[in-house]
């Protein structure tokens, strides 16, 4: 398997990553409160997961309907995507197109589209999107818009051919939604399975561009920066550009 680039990426004033698309009474949840919901609905999940390892079944209802009186997955959403907004931090898709630019002006309309994968989507309208050289697959466990569809990454079929690969995944404030380790370890092992070994039409090689929020990775008590570049690195990624 040849080489492939990984992009961790610590968000610090980029703790958003994709344009705004909530309606305007949304906009009236502030900043603070925005932080808040995100944070309390991955406290919760993370305490589920625990409870359900324990087989505590009412404290796993208990945890349910705390999810559900703050709105559920879709509030969550909704935060995130108010929390994501161009006023509060702008697009990490931005990001990544401007990490492989050099890379994308090889491009030209006599070669094939390279073919990314954006897992957790809540937007058709972010840089990657935009950019002629793409074509993009948006999957996300809520779709909300059309062009998105309703998936879980975990649950994806596996590729049986290689154009069913993808030349960039982006992982972008999903991994940090998973609430256990294993889990979290089972999605970055899955990403190598659907990226593909085969030549790019241009000199990228196989891509993962993933975003975490700095608080996983300074503020952990199980994992560093430094822990998290060993994990990719044993599953064949190399530590192309952070941020």
């Amino acid at each position: 398997m040849p080489p492939k680039r990984s992009r961790s990426k610590r968000l610090g004033s980029l703790s958003s990553t994709r344009p705004p698309t909530v309606k305007s009474k949304q906009a009236a949840l502030s900043s603070k409160a925005t932080r808040t919901l995100i944070r309390s609905h991955h406290q919760l999940l993370k305490a589920k997961a625990q409870a359900e390892r324990a087989g505590d079944e009412a404290r796993v209802s208990s945890i349910n309907a705390q999810i559900q009186a703050n709105g559920g997955l879709e509030s969550y959403q909704t935060a995130s995507k108010l929390g994501q907004s161009l006023e509060r931090g702008g697009d990490s898709s931005k990001v990544l197109i401007d990490w492989i630019k050099p890379q994308l002006n090889e491009w030209n309309t006599t070669m094939s589209k390279l073919r990314v994968l954006e897992v957790g989507a809540l937007s058709t309208k972010n840089t990657c999107s935009r950019t002629p050289s793409l074509d993009v697959s948006r999957i996300d466990l809520n779709s909300q818009e059309p062009g998105i569809l309703k998936q879980d990454f975990m649950e994806r079929p596996l590729p049986s051919t290689d154009e069913e690969r993808f030349h960039v995944i982006s992982l972008s404030l999903v991994l940090n939604y998973v609430p256990d380790a294993t889990g979290r370890g089972e999605m970055l092992k899955r990403c190598v399975k659907f990226l593909t070994s085969k030549c790019c039409p241009i000199s990228l090689p196989p891509t993962l561009f993933l975003v975490l929020p700095v608080a996983c990775v300074d503020n952990s008590r199980y994992l560093t920066e430094e822990r998290l570049n060993d994990i990719l690195a044993n599953l064949g990624f190399h530590l192309a550009q952070i941020v």
